[in-house]
């Protein structure tokens, strides 16, 4: 989710020439504040509600690529 509003946030602004540097230096820092959002406060709050659960979805599902084929249980 986050990859693709991020995606789609730098292609309208390449669509529509606002690509400038100031617009990629606030693309960059609310690129990497959200990675350290997820990495600090998501991913430990959904490994205490879920537990082993949880453990089990991050060793299948990678962080930040999104998977081509269904995951398998």
């Amino acid at each position: 989710m986050y990859v693709g509003f991020f995606v789609g946030w730098l292609s309208l602004w390449v669509v529509f020439g606002r690509a400038n540097l100031a617009a990629l230096t606030v693309a960059f820092v609310a690129v990497v504040a959200t990675a350290l959002f997820v990495r600090l406060y998501e991913e430990p709050t959904l490994g205490k509600m879920f537990g082993a659960e949880y453990e089990e979805y991050c060793k299948n599902v990678p962080r930040w690529i999104p998977r081509m084929r269904p995951w398998d249980r």
